[in-house]
């Protein structure tokens, strides 16, 4: 029977991998570039890398070191994107607004509560 923490981490993973290829194909899941949940190809590529690392250490059985650090990431990019000088630089580098910082926040919380409450 499979674990929370390896279904979590496993699903969020495949979430993040298809996308980070969306984000090449179109903007993304019909979103253009500079939408409501605009990405441009650097944090494409960011969502690629940590879908690929939430599918590998979910189907390794290692899901809950994953969801941690997804969790305190997905926090501190929350945090960051809150701090004017900062949430600057995270636009013009990421694409990253204020709708993503809360979705962020959205995910780091909910992969910390698995990460804390579920067994592993």
């Amino acid at each position: 029977m499979a674990s929370t923490q390896k279904t979590f981490a496993t699903i969020l993973g495949i979430v993040l991998l298809v996308v980070g290829l969306a984000g090449f194909v179109g903007g993304g899941l019909g979103i253009v570039r500079g939408g409501f949940f605009g990405t441009n190809p650097a944090q494409d590529v960011l969502h690629i890398i940590a879908g690929l690392f939430g599918i590998w250490f979910g189907t390794k059985g290692m899901g809950y070191g994953y969801n941690q650090s997804i969790g305190w990431i997905g926090i501190v990019l929350a945090v960051l994107g809150f701090i004017p000088v900062v949430e600057d630089l995270l636009i013009l580098y990421l694409d990253i607004n204020t709708r993503i910082t809360i979705l962020h926040a959205v995910i780091g919380v909910v992969a910390l509560i698995v990460y804390y409450t579920a067994d592993r």
